[in-house]
């Protein structure tokens, strides 16, 4: 892993011209834009759900609906902690040295916020749908998103990932900068590195 960190560290400095410290002040700058993206559904969500419990047909749903509302509104306020956490440890860590750090844990809140923000989607299209359609096609219609969701969120990246991995260790000298040619327009957007 640290050696995994020093190469990127030269590939940024090479390709790019920057330091470890300039890469890790872009890279928290990119976090936050990417989380203020799924901070704004999330946030939508949540008022949704806040709001539905006082609606006057609430009153009137099963009780698997009401336990599939609790869990999806407990999913979706963990979700609302984790994308905003980034933002908190920034301000707790401030002039302490620690971007590197930040930026670590900022990615593994993001992502750990964006599973959440996943599963509280789908689990109120489970509630949504159990209520317009009922129970079966609920249940058919939510796995249907979940894999969706799957699928952009998680796999496509992961792909493309695991497709440059295999470009670098297949090059006889090894060098990423290589990769793309002379600028960061060339090549392969999705499986560029960062």
């Amino acid at each position: 892993m640290l050696g995994t960190v020093h190469d990127h560290d030269d590939w940024n400095a090479e390709a790019r011209g920057e330091t470890p410290m300039q890469r890790a002040d872009r890279a928290y700058g990119e976090i936050l834009q990417e989380v203020r993206v799924a901070q704004t559904g999330v946030q939508i969500l949540f008022a949704f759900l806040l709001a539905l419990a006082f609606q006057a047909r609430f009153g009137h749903i099963t009780s698997f609906q009401r336990g599939t509302y609790v869990v999806t509104l407990m999913l979706c306020a963990a979700a609302t902690a984790l994308l905003i956490a980034p933002a908190a440890f920034h301000r707790v860590i401030y002039r302490r040295r620690l971007k590197q750090h930040l930026v670590r844990v900022a990615n593994q809140l993001a992502l750990s916020g964006l599973v959440l923000l996943l599963l509280s989607l789908v689990s109120a299209v489970l509630l949504i749908m159990d209520v317009v359609l009922g129970l079966a096609p609920a249940i058919i219609l939510a796995a249907g998103l979940f894999g969706w969701f799957v699928m952009w969120w998680f796999v496509l990246p992961i792909r493309s990932r695991a497709r440059q991995l295999t470009a670098d260790e297949s090059r006889p000298d090894g060098n990423r900068s290589s990769a793309f040619g002379p600028d960061d327009s060339a090549g392969d957007p999705l499986s560029r590195p960062t």
